[in-house]
């Protein structure tokens, strides 16, 4: 994904929403400790877009958000605020999945097969040829029939998004 991209930081209600922008292959930092303070401060410091369903840290940060901007969430329900999301910054949904790590954000790489030999299923091994690797985390992906559930419900989710 290019520069252009935009960078998110998602605020402790939004670990789902989190989650699912990076299958899509956004950056998206959030950590489930973190305060207001602590928040807008990442977002000023690495230059991300605040995501976000509290009003009152909107109204009490909003001079310091306005370089990054924010988005103001209105649903409880991740599959609304992924719609939103989508909506709002036109993402784009196709082209970037399997590019991060859903888990932890960091950047998936392509990795040889031999080099995940003990690291995956026998079976998994077996069948796929194609494997990438965290570059934080370690964890190693395929896109195996899992990838493929996943794929499938958000393109269904997302083809209702306006």
């Amino acid at each position: 994904m290019g520069d252009a991209a935009p960078r998110f930081i998602a605020d402790v209600m939004l670990g789902k929403l989190a989650r699912w922008l990076r299958i899509l292959g956004y950056d998206v930092a959030y950590d489930p400790r973190a305060d207001d303070e602590q928040l807008v401060r990442q977002a000023v410091a690495e230059g991300r877009t605040l995501l976000t369903k509290d009003r009152r840290l909107v109204e009490r940060w909003r001079k310091k958000l306005r370089q990054h901007g924010y988005l103001l969430l209105a649903s409880d329900d991740w599959r609304e605020q992924l719609r939103q999301t989508v909506h709002h910054f036109r993402l784009d949904t196709h082209n970037h999945r399997l590019t991060r790590c859903p888990d932890c954000n960091g950047v998936l790489e392509a990795v040889d097969k031999e080099a995940v030999r003990y690291r995956v299923p026998f079976f998994v091994f077996a069948h796929y040829d194609r494997f990438a690797r965290c570059q934080r985390c370690g964890k190693v992906y395929w896109a195996g029939s899992h990838y493929e559930r996943i794929s499938t419900a958000l393109d269904e989710l997302l083809r209702e998004t306006p």
